[in-house]
């Protein structure tokens, strides 16, 4: 059977009327003029729409957690410090929005250059060609005696760095997150993947602290995030290690019977990554709380955030 040019007739098709449609957006939530009110006015006058109403959610539920007393974990990878938001995130700590802190390796080793240097981040094109890249004396020799010598009196590994920058106060530790951890006494966890990190290619690192270290921080790790009933976690910037540790720490908390209630998740990052979608927003969540992805840039994206939690 062949078809032929027959235009399909139309005389039948139903119609109803406009206003009786669900439509997903309306002029209730559109955005209204920004007339320089401030950061909660700003907020305000985005859309309640997509990554608008996403990002309004967030800044009601990090406020909520807060005023209610229940925890705000934030893992951070390395490139949020290297991005300048080390500010940012102290001034969270000091206002009450960071309960404790997760950090990958790297992001301890950004820190630290920081705190001893005022400057983070080599240039590893540069770098790698002559052999040069991840060889800077202190970094290597300074960390891993630190790291080495507080897990050897029974510290973690984040626990040590945290001791050792917090006593020494070196010349910009007033931009170094760690510093500020120990001053305000909000527990920071590492979470290492050996052979991933520049201290790992130096002669001093020891993989026996450098694991013990960091299996201490698994566990403190995930006491407190047994602790996240009606509260926060946000994963900014990991897009491997640190949405796995969360998920396994989610699954020792609940098979100790933690429903973790009214628990949620944020992600933040420029782009979505598959281990953060499912780990942080997606499979913690389910049936128990609410997750969000919020997609841009770290460096405007978190002191968007911290500015409307500042002005509410």
């Amino acid at each position: 059977m062949k078809f032929a040019y027959e235009e399909f007739d139309l005389s039948g098709v139903q119609t109803y009327p406009l206003a009786s449609r669900k439509s997903k957006a309306n002029a209730a939530d559109f955005a209204t003029p920004f007339k320089g009110e401030g950061a909660g006015a700003l907020l305000a006058s985005l859309p309640s729409i997509l990554g608008g109403a996403d990002l309004k959610a967030v800044v009601a539920a990090l406020r909520a957690a807060r005023d209610g007393g229940h925890g705000l974990i934030w893992g951070i990878g390395a490139h949020v410090l290297k991005t300048g938001l080390s500010p940012v995130l102290i001034d969270l700590m000091e206002r009450g929005y960071i309960c404790a802190l997760a950090m990958n390796g790297a992001g301890v080793i950004h820190d630290f250059e920081l705190a001893l240097s005022g400057a983070t981040s080599e240039d590893v094109d540069e770098a790698l060609g002559p052999g040069r890249f991840g060889m800077a004396d202190e970094t290597g020799r300074e960390l891993n005696a630190v790291i080495n010598d507080g897990v050897a009196r029974g510290l973690g590994l984040g626990q040590s760095v945290v001791a050792h920058l917090h006593h020494r106060q070196p010349p910009f530790a007033n931009v170094s997150v760690l510093a500020a951890a120990g001053r305000l006494e909000i527990p920071v966890t590492v979470h290492v993947a050996i052979g991933t990190d520049i201290i790992h290619m130096h002669k001093d690192a020891s993989g026996a602290a450098l694991g013990e270290g960091s299996l201490r921080d698994f566990r403190y790790f995930v006491s407190n995030v047994a602790r996240l009933e009606n509260g926060v976690y946000l994963n900014c910037g990991s897009a491997v290690v640190l949405p796995e540790v969360f998920l396994k720490a989610i699954a020792l908390a609940r098979n100790t019977g933690r429903s973790l209630q009214g628990l949620t998740t944020v992600n933040i990052d420029f782009i979505r990554q598959y281990r953060a979608q499912t780990n942080v927003v997606s499979r913690p969540v389910a049936g128990v709380g609410k997750g969000y992805s919020l997609i841009g840039p770290h460096e405007i994206l978190i002191p968007l955030l911290a500015a409307a939690l500042a002005d509410g």
